[in-house]
């Protein structure tokens, strides 16, 4: 989506790293995006944004481990989970990498 209802800062450093999570206008999504500079890194997100009265199907879209910027960067890694507001995720960024995850209610 380009039209957001919403967009949080939910961490970051400047020239550093920045996680940002946004909520379509047009849906109850949610969208993460986190990004790094050239340093690797674990960066822990609280998904306290998310409704307290749902549960999400998490599209995870990030880079496979032993991945970065130098190494196969094009390859993506794609998996699922099931969260809710009070869970907490460890996002492992590569080099020059990021992550990128879409929260979509679960019926």
């Amino acid at each position: 989506p380009t039209d957001w209802e919403n967009s949080i800062a939910l961490n970051g450093e400047i020239g550093q790293y920045i996680t940002i999570a946004r909520k379509d206008i047009n849906s109850e999504d949610w969208y993460l995006g986190s990004i790094t500079n050239e340093d690797s890194r674990d960066v822990k997100v609280k998904l306290s944004f998310l409704d307290p009265n749902l549960q999400y199907k998490a599209t995870i879209y990030k880079d496979p481990k032993n991945t970065d910027w130098e190494v196969n960067p094009e390859e993506v890694e794609i998996t699922e989970k099931i969260v809710s507001k009070n869970d907490k995720l460890t996002l492992n960024l590569g080099k020059g990498g990021g992550q990128a995850i879409r929260f979509s209610p679960i019926n």
